[in-house]
């Protein structure tokens, strides 16, 4: 494993993916969000009878995490006029996400899905009744987005722009409007992109999509892709097949799943700085969402220029507090305890196991001497193994 303190996140202008500060946000996240439905008991969707109502979008997801984690963070979407288009806007604004520039379409309705407990089908799952969804969005308000429908100063107004491969699949007129944004313009900010395949979501277009997917990578500063999705997508497997095949953006994450995660962070030379860093133990309630913790944590410590082998960590521990929530929106560990965390030495990392309820009953006090336990974190959901 080898760590770096001064590989950056990549940028426009920049080889050695240096951000430079802009006014207004840090990060402008774009794409549809739905409301969604999730069973209140085990079982398929045939076999459930009762539902409780939710919000999930990748990108909102991460303005709201970043939002709670104390950034400036603006979600850019479409929704309808409807009831479900209202409560959408009010969950992610009651996060701290600036939602000024979400747009309501009286004549396409606010997209719903209906999920069983696993996050996305990739088309390599095994299990039976694994990753069921149902989704409703054909002909949404989100996939009537197009370049010339958005405010481009709302998008350019920001440190990073963060994109979804999923905002692709929607319509061509979305895909439009990655491309644009993707497009490699003078001064644009940072461009983070997280493939998010979904197989269910390319039916329509099961050749050209992955194709696609690369494409839009190739364009992007900051690269998260999980090591399942590029198997099933591309047909690459580890993490420097990954990156042979994406050799353009200044920073690529590839995520292991409970292996870690690996990043290549291009330096001013031209070569790569590899850093990997494992996964925590974590008392898994259900895997909605973790990929989008995963992004906003990296994110949170890239705006906070910290050494990309904590960036990494930080992105373990906000995956670890969705994946300890039944919802897409685990409340994040605060600053405090996150840094404290992350700068463990590997072996009281590997001793950790964290549990439902561990960010919300913990605190990282700045007196060492308090009642703290060895790593100065109170919280009896934090579970410091034996070896």
């Amino acid at each position: 494993m080898t760590t770096s303190s001064n590989a950056g996140t990549g940028g426009s202008d920049a080889t050695d993916g240096t951000t430079h500060a802009r006014p207004g946000t840090d990060v402008v996240c774009l794409g549809e969000t739905m409301v969604t439905f999730m069973p209140a008991g085990p079982g398929r969707l045939a076999d459930v009878t009762t539902f409780e109502r939710g919000i999930g979008g990748a990108e909102s997801n991460v303005a709201c995490a970043l939002a709670r984690t104390g950034h400036r963070a603006r979600w850019i979407s479409r929704v309808g006029t409807d009831g479900f288009g209202d409560h959408i806007r009010d969950a992610v604004a009651a996060c701290g996400v600036d939602v000024t520039h979400v747009q309501r379409d009286p004549d396409r309705p606010t997209g719903v899905y209906f999920r069983t407990a696993g996050e996305r089908a990739t088309g390599t799952e095994t299990g039976a009744g694994e990753a069921e969804v149902a989704y409703y969005r054909a002909g949404s308000a989100a996939s009537a987005m197009a370049p010339g429908l958005l405010d481009d100063h709302a998008l350019r107004d920001t440190r990073v722009i963060h994109l979804s491969g999923i905002t692709a699949a929607l319509s061509d007129s979305c895909l439009d409007v990655l491309r644009t944004l993707t497009a490699p313009t003078p001064g644009r900010p940072l461009v983070s992109f997280d493939v998010n395949y979904r197989v269910g979501l390319w039916r329509d277009r099961t050749v050209r999509g992955p194709g696609l997917l690369l494409d839009l990578a190739r364009r992007c500063d900051l690269v998260f892709v999980g090591e399942d999705e590029a198997a099933a997508a591309w047909d690459l497997h580890g993490p420097g097949a990954v990156r042979d095949a994406l050799p353009e953006p200044a920073v690529l994450v590839v995520k292991q799943g409970a292996d870690g995660a690996t990043a290549y962070a291009r330096q001013a030379d031209g070569s790569d700085t590899v850093t990997t860093a494992p996964a925590l133990a974590v008392d898994v309630v259900a895997p909605v969402g973790a990929g989008d913790a995963f992004a906003a944590g990296f994110l949170s410590a890239t705006l906070r220029d910290l050494p990309v082998f904590e960036r990494i960590r930080h992105g373990h521990l906000m995956a670890a507090a969705s994946l300890t929530v039944p919802g897409d929106l685990g409340t994040p560990p605060s600053r405090g305890l996150a840094d404290r965390l992350a700068r463990l030495d590997p072996a009281d990392w590997g001793r950790l196991r964290l549990g439902p309820g561990w960010t919300t009953h913990g605190d990282a006090p700045d007196n060492p001497s308090s009642d703290t336990d060895s790593h100065g974190v109170h919280n009896p959901r934090v579970e410091v193994r034996t070896p």
